[in-house]
């Protein structure tokens, strides 16, 4: 597996449900994933485990909850415990990825596409973690282009 072709995995880590989205062999673009519901800690990192094998993943984007003024609170220290743990459990690096704004965006593209409300609760983890992972996505082309 050369790094070039393999895979970033994003995650929208919440309490209930982890959305998932998968980038392209090449870096370029991003795909969600059904979403991961929530048991045991345990058990999320076995089944993130087997995804990270099965899709080839390099490396593990989470989404890091600063708030507006760029301070990170009570909910960065939970997510910044759960990418330690998923950096033991799986040998593969993790990188923190500001996710200010994602879930107000997935929401109102979700709000503007006519979903119904009870589908658009699931559907908004899954596309917090697509834009996520576009966002950094992009930034790296943007770095490599300059």
């Amino acid at each position: 597996m050369t790094p070039a072709l393999s895979r970033i995995l994003a995650l929208d880590l919440g309490k209930r449900r982890i959305g998932l989205a998968i980038s392209d062999p090449l870096g370029i673009t991003a795909q969600g994933l059904p979403n991961l519901v929530r048991t045991t800690k345990r058990a999320d990192l076995a089944l993130l485990q087997q995804l990270i094998r099965e899709r080839e993943v390099r490396l593990v984007l989470l989404g890091n909850p600063i708030g507006m003024r760029g301070t990170e609170g009570r909910q960065s220290g939970w997510v910044r415990e759960f990418a330690e743990a998923i950096e033991k459990y799986t040998g593969l690096p993790v990188k923190l990825w500001d996710e200010r704004l994602t879930s107000v965006e997935a929401g109102r593209v979700l709000r503007s596409s006519g979903i119904s409300i009870e589908k658009r609760a699931a559907a908004v983890d899954r596309l917090s973690a697509v834009i996520l992972l576009q966002s950094y996505l992009d930034a790296v082309a943007y770095e490599a282009a300059r």
